[in-house]
């Protein structure tokens, strides 16, 4: 069984109007079925309002079904008795750090969650020393969190969230808001702890070039899933991810226009030095 599993999952929002008298009802989340395992680094698009960040407020039992499951390490999330342990489990990190980091200095902001969890003061540390080490900001520890950048602001987000030793870590669009630099650093301390800590992540985002890494993307729309698939197989479907408003990498699209013009190139070519080679191939043969 994954780490995290939806059945038929279903969240309706109540439109009302300026008085609060309802107006109708908007299905945000319609009958999605997931089951992530342990270890997986999964993506999700979607153009605004597709229902992804609807979808990882769940994971995190931020919001509760309307309809089917919602299981996070076989804790079903609607029962109130399972929230504490499931939000140490699934941790979440939102578009903007400075929501998030409530203490003066960083090495304390890290430390308020394992200290709210009534961990011992020793461990606590501990804590705050490796998960520093893993996103790369230990030597800001002593730091002020208004004196950082965006991205390393982000970093300490996410340090904050691995003290708690969750088994998996929701990123909602973390870099909506940074830099080139910042988005890199932040999607940079994502991989590491996937590939060496084996934590769980899931990634929700809109910028492409982030998820060419992750072993499955699914692409929502209008609240249910509708591709799904390794970045290759997803990106190799360039027409239907235009038809959903979704764009492609920038080196995948310039090898699918070259390949509309004639040149032959393989479909879901994800980095430029993918593209070199599949170029220096056509000149050699």
């Amino acid at each position: 069984m994954g780490i995290i599993q939806t059945n038929k999952l279903v969240f309706e929002y109540i439109r009302r109007d300026e008085e609060g008298n309802a107006e109708g009802i908007t299905r945000a989340v319609d009958e999605v079925d997931l089951d992530i395992r342990q270890g997986e680094f999964v993506a999700i698009l979607g153009h605004n309002g597709s229902g992804k960040s609807t979808l990882a407020k769940h994971i995190n039992a931020i919001l509760y079904p309307t309809e089917g499951t919602v299981l996070v390490d076989g804790k079903d999330t609607s029962e109130n008795k399972n929230i504490w342990e499931i939000r140490q489990k699934a941790g979440m990190v939102f578009q903007n750090p400075d929501n998030q980091i409530i203490g003066q200095v960083v090495e304390e902001d890290v430390g308020f969650g394992p200290e709210n969890m009534g961990v011992p003061t020793k461990e606590i540390w501990e804590r705050v020393e490796e998960s520093l080490k893993a996103v790369g900001m230990y030597e800001f520890r002593k730091h002020s969190p208004n004196k950082l950048s965006g991205g390393q602001k982000q970093r300490v987000s996410i340090a904050g969230v691995i003290a708690m030793h969750p088994k998996c870590i929701i990123l909602d669009e973390p870099t909506a808001m940074l830099d080139p630099n910042g988005r890199r650093e932040v999607i940079r301390a994502a991989r590491a702890l996937n590939e060496v800590e084996n934590v769980t992540i899931l990634l929700i985002t809109h910028y492409m070039e982030e998820v060419i890494h992750a072993d499955r993307v699914i692409v929502m729309d209008k609240g249910r899933i509708v591709m799904q698939g390794t970045p290759r197989e997803v990106f190799s479907q360039v027409e239907k991810l235009k038809s959903l408003r979704l764009d492609v990498p920038q080196v995948t699209m310039l090898a699918y226009d070259l390949k509309q013009k004639g040149v032959p190139l393989p479909d879901g070519i994800l980095s430029i030095q993918e593209l070199t080679e599949a170029l220096g191939y056509q000149e050699r043969a």
